[in-house]
């Protein structure tokens, strides 16, 4: 005991302990009062100070009067009560243990933090009022009972054990966050800031704990709001795709925040459409873009498309554009006016529910609907801030992505209408293709008629992406085919394309510097090939392009030897070249561009093996391509050409060598009818290849040089060709009435459906197609 103690009372009142100043001042020794009940010895009298006094009587009629003090103490684990007597002289020491108590008291009667005293079996001793005032019960009804019975923690176990450890080590536990759930909340709960202390006496006897505990409710829903707003920001809308963003909001969400979310789309938005001005008509479709629960399965499948109904808290947050808070209840009038959404949200035990509009702008994206459940906590009006906010952010995102997707959509169909949509037969050549579109470049392909039954295959790729990307390509293409159209060499083509790509560098490197394509390079990769069936060789150049691949009628293959060049439209200009082989009728030749194959491999070995079966049909091919590289995705647009080839029989070719002076034309339409009317043409037909064989056999005598040579050739069309070894330019005239010559080319342009000139190592050679009627 204290020194100035006078006695100890145990919990059922008996006196414990009696000191030697008790004998004193009541003239009993301890061996007369202790195991005694107290309440025989003293009676309370009430001061004028507001204090209290304790008269203390004695056995013979003697009384004592003074001031006391009274504190709890521990004895043999147990709560019991010290009592001592108050000095009156004023001392240093009795000053400082005025303001103990003083101190002592103040923080039981006025201090704002929670206090509990506990013994060594942490059973509480006393609570300070502001204890009595968080929950609200009786501070009679606490004393004496253990701790972890007072109070519905959420993980008893552990808070007994932190409380334990701190008993017995004696280091503090500073600043715990405890959740309660009190019944008064219904529900509801509440997080404390714990701190937990062991008392002892200057002695170093451990007496038991004190706890102070702060309520921080409000700071940790704060705290928790702005984690799940982060969340939200730094996960929604790492795509570009309007459902994505929305699951991800979803996963997000559930079921850390929400129980059930929902969120609907406009149907337009979905597929890249500008979004409606609010507010939303009711026959506005919506689709069910993202769906994630933790308790049930959902009403309405994702992709389900149906309108808010009317008389709703959605139909109604989509017509005034604010959120509602919902309590859930089994008679909610609006339930039956959404039958199939009602029995969903009985099944799912969802007593909570707030809507959010998705708006951006004035617009209206759609609807996100979160739902609590069970014995989870119901939403509050903090939480129609923060569905606010994170509705505000998914809009944001699904905006974003609405727009590329419109872009992409843009992009792809220019693309598309830009390729060739159903080229016709060629001349001994059947084509199959592939293209796998994607954001990055943009891939083409062609299969252009020239003279002579050949045919130019084409296969190229711009860089870039999305509508840029296509219009680039779009502009090569009809760049290929002008060339083309001039029969030039492959290689010679390619330099002349490069030329036209630096030109298209320049045009966008002058666009203002905040155009986005000021700094984005020009460049595309090309392989150009001329397939001539009469000799069945084919001349390949390529700039920036892989190899072809051959697949000979054996189902070997070869990557053809054709010289690189660099990509066209890059700085560096080297000298085109070209490489020439010859194929076997049934050879399959392949065209793909880098992007086709994975970016780990560097070999088309597995392109190679896959195509390396020449039995099957060439969109089969295709679709092998597909099924074999599917799972790994290419590094961008890309496109695969093949063709196989065959030859022209020989009875439908026939070349002459003519005599070069003024009897060529008549040897040269005396050659065509007797050949023509063996391959049974038409009267018409004949009479005119005779004046076109006549008009331009006459205009290689007067302008070119010998040997002159004539060929026809018969497929679907009739060509005339004539050769010589002049190098002079043909000139089609419009010679005035007087003249007496001069209109050869002239007639010829109007028999023909189309002519030309090509020029090779060896001279040119003039040519004339004509149009044939079915036969």
């Amino acid at each position: 005991m204290r020194g100035d103690a006078l006695m100890i009372i145990d919990g059922s009142g008996v006196i414990t302990e009696w000191s030697h100043e008790a004998t004193s001042l009541l003239g009993l020794p301890a061996s007369e009062v202790l195991g005694l009940p107290a309440t025989g010895l003293f009676t309370v009298v009430k001061g004028n100070h507001g204090g209290e006094e304790l008269q203390l009587s004695t056995r013979d009629g003697r009384t004592a009067t003074c001031k006391l003090w009274v504190r709890p103490v521990l004895r043999d684990g147990a709560v019991a009560w010290e009592i001592g007597r108050q000095s009156t002289e004023p001392t240093c020491g009795t000053q400082a243990d005025g303001i103990s108590e003083s101190l002592i008291e103040a923080l039981f009667t006025q201090s704002p933090v929670g206090l509990h005293i506990l013994d060594r079996e942490l059973r509480i001793v006393r609570v300070n009022t502001a204890t009595r005032a968080l929950h609200g019960v009786p501070s009679e009804s606490l004393v004496g009972r253990p701790l972890m019975e007072v109070y519905p923690v959420s993980d008893p176990a552990t808070e007994e054990s932190v409380a334990r450890r701190v008993l017995e080590r004696g280091v503090p536990v500073l600043d715990r966050l405890v959740r309660v759930r009190f019944a008064a909340d219904h529900g509801g709960e509440r997080v404390f800031s714990v701190s937990t202390y062991r008392l002892q006496d200057t002695s170093g006897a451990v007496l038991g704990l004190a706890i102070s505990t702060v309520e921080v409710t409000e700071r940790e829903r704060a705290h928790a709001h702005t984690a799940i707003l982060a969340r939200v920001r730094e996960s929604v809308g790492r795509t570009l795709d309007v459902v994505t963003n929305c699951q991800e909001a979803a996963d997000v969400l559930v079921p850390g925040y929400a129980d059930i979310l929902v969120v609907e789309v406009v149907d337009e938005v979905v597929r890249g459409e500008d979004p409606p001005i609010g507010p939303l008509s009711r026959d506005v479709p919506l689709r069910r873009a993202a769906f994630r629960s933790r308790v049930a399965e959902p009403v309405h499948p994702v992709g389900d498309v149906r309108t808010a109904p009317y008389g709703t808290p959605f139909g109604q947050a989509l017509s005034d554009l604010r959120p509602r808070l919902v309590e859930l209840s089994a008679d909610s009038a609006w339930l039956a006016a959404d039958p199939p959404r009602a029995e969903a949200i009985h099944a799912s035990g969802a007593h909570s529910l707030i809507t959010a509009p998705l708006t951006l702008r004035g617009t209206v994206l759609g609807l996100m609907s979160l739902y609590r459940c069970g014995q989870t906590e119901p939403y509050a009006e903090d939480d129609v801030d923060l569905t606010l906010e994170l509705a505000a952010h998914t809009a944001l995102c699904i905006d974003n992505a609405r727009r590329f997707t419109r872009e992409r959509t843009i992009a792809a169909t220019t693309q598309r209408r830009l390729l060739p949509q159903s080229p016709g037969p060629r001349t001994a050549v059947d084509t199959a293709w592939l293209r796998l579109p994607a954001d990055l470049g943009a891939s083409w392909f062609d299969t252009i008629a020239l003279p002579g039954a050949r045919t130019a295959l084409v296969t190229g790729n711009a860089t870039g992406q999305g509508i840029s990307a296509a219009t680039t390509m779009g502009q090569l293409r009809t760049a290929i085919h002008a060339l083309a159209a001039l029969d030039l060499e492959p290689d010679e083509l390619l330099a002349r394309l490069h030329d036209t790509t630096g030109r298209l560098a320049e045009e966008r490197a002058a666009l203002p510097p905040a155009d986005p394509l000021h700094n984005e390079e020009l460049t595309a990769s090309c392989i150009y090939g001329v397939y001539d069936p009469i000799t069945r060789i084919c001349t390949i150049a390529r700039a920036g392009h892989p190899a072809p691949i051959v697949v000979h009628p054996d189902g070997t293959t070869d990557i053809c030897d054709v010289p690189a060049s660099p990509l066209l439209g890059c700085a560096e200009d080297q000298p085109r070249a070209s490489g020439s082989f010859e194929l076997a009728e049934g050879s399959i030749l392949a065209f793909y561009t880098a992007t086709l194959l994975p970016e780990t491999e560097k070999d088309p070995g597995r392109l190679r093996s896959i195509l390396s079966r020449p039995d099957r049909s060439l969109q089969s091919l295709c679709d092998d391509v597909v099924y074999t590289l599917g799972s790994d995705p290419p590094q961008g647009d890309a496109a695969l050409l093949l063709s196989r080839t065959s030859g022209i029989a020989p009875d439908h070719v026939a070349t002459w060598r003519l005599t070069p002076d003024a009897t060529a034309a008549g040897e040269a339409r005396a050659l065509t009818r007797r050949r023509l009317t063996d391959w049974e043409l038409d009267e018409e037909s004949v009479f005119t290849a005779e004046l076109i064989a006549s008009e331009l056999a006459t205009n290689a005598v007067h302008y070119g040089a010998p040997p002159v040579q004539l060929r026809l050739i018969l497929e679907r069309t009739l060509t005339c060709e004539v050769t010589d070894a002049g190098s002079s330019a043909p000139h089609l005239r419009h010679a005035p009435v007087a003249d007496e010559g001069g209109r050869g080319l002239f007639i010829v342009s109007q028999l023909a459906h189309q002519w030309g000139t090509r020029y090779s190592e060896n001279g040119k050679t003039i040519w004339a197609e004509q149009s044939l009627p079915p036969r």
